[in-house]
């Protein structure tokens, strides 16, 4: 959480920044986030980072592109040091917003160039990017998206309620305490895997997505029929098909004892979405969900301090990153390490 401080010297960037560009983690809680600071101030660009695990130096080109006079990252649990140089290069200020402890984030940082806000580095919580946004808007109107992005990060804020008496036909009658259950079982979390989804588009439509995301009004306007949703509402459906597929293969020669380690490659990257469903079906197991592409295995790992699990092996494996939270984490190994991987995770959760 945010204080009152970071709060009011955040809303002081955003209001010094004219021409910003919003650099966003490719998920829904890193969209939901500039969403809500895009239509609080009227003004930016946004774009989705699909490089993993940092914000490389590529993206230095969009800021030229743009002509930004200010970078926001948020979610990012990564910057390279070379995108920081070619910035400072620019005079550029970076205001960088995110909410996770990562393993091997040693990047110095300029005091006056960069300005962090990570609740995370001082103890003072894990919330979402989205909620610490959501902090910093306190606009009504927003409520919708707050919950969306966290709920998609496995967190249930304290505004649920107040989104749940303001939208009841988008939750439920039943009692929910964990964040999953909203995701999986409400209209609003069929919203935000919707949104999560819109991601594995186009980097067109990803670019439409952001501009119809920004002109929504109330979560009945996502699936309304217009012209200006069309591409989403059609992804939606061609990624759902893919999705539940993908969950079809999972069967008991994934289930090692405590572990449920599933692989599987292709032209979808969607192993953080495919975690946390397994995850909700099989409660107390650790599940690992690793996507293999072009010689590299992306893991999404989730289980009960799985994170001092991931840094406790990584070690172990050269060139691998790794990162996330207490519960749920990420890391990026090589394809040709990952039975060894398999088994050593196996040998630590049992």
């Amino acid at each position: 959480m945010l204080s009152e401080t970071q709060i009011e010297s955040l809303r002081e960037h955003l209001e010094k920044a004219q021409n910003p560009l919003f650099f966003y983690d490719n998920d829904i809680d890193g969209l939901c986030s500039f969403v809500i600071l895009r239509k609080l101030i009227g003004r930016g660009k946004g774009v989705a980072v699909k490089s993993y695990p940092d914000l490389n130096a590529q993206y230095i080109a969009r800021v030229k592109e743009f002509k930004s006079d200010y970078v926001f990252v948020l979610d990012k649990p990564l910057i390279s040091s070379g995108f920081l140089e070619e910035l400072d290069k620019l005079s550029i200020p970076l205001v960088w917003i995110d909410h996770h402890d990562v393993i091997g984030n040693d990047i110095e940082l300029k005091d006056g160039f960069v300005e962090v806000y990570n609740p995370s580095k001082s103890g003072k919580g894990h919330e979402p990017t989205t909620y610490l946004a959501y902090q910093v808007s306190q606009r009504k109107e927003d409520l919708w998206l707050a919950v969306c992005g966290c709920i998609a990060d496995h967190y249930l804020p304290e505004f649920a309620k107040d989104f749940a008496n303001e939208y009841p036909e988008y939750w439920t009658k039943e009692k929910i305490d964990d964040p999953f259950d909203v995701f999986f079982k409400t209209e609003i979390g069929k919203i935000s895997q919707a949104i999560g989804f819109g991601l594995k588009d186009s980097i067109t439509h990803v670019v439409q997505l952001q501009s119809f995301l920004i002109s929504c009004k109330s979560p009945a306007d996502i699936f309304s029929e217009s012209e200006i949703n069309n591409s989403f509402r059609s992804k939606y459906v061609e990624i759902k098909n893919k999705y539940d597929s993908i969950l079809k293969k999972l069967d008991d020669k994934c289930i090692f004892g405590n572990l449920i380690f599933f692989d599987y490659s292709g032209d979808l990257s969607i192993s953080s979405e495919i975690s946390n469903e397994i995850c909700y079906k099989y409660p107390g197991k650790y599940v690992a969900v690793a996507f293999i592409k072009s010689g590299v295995s992306n893991i999404s790992l989730r289980g009960k301090n799985i994170k001092g699990i991931l840094e406790k092996i990584l070690k172990d494996f050269e060139g691998a990153t790794g990162g996330g939270h207490t519960d749920a984490a990420g890391a990026r190994i090589r394809a040709q390490d990952l039975a060894r991987f398999r088994e050593t995770l196996e040998k630590e959760v049992n």
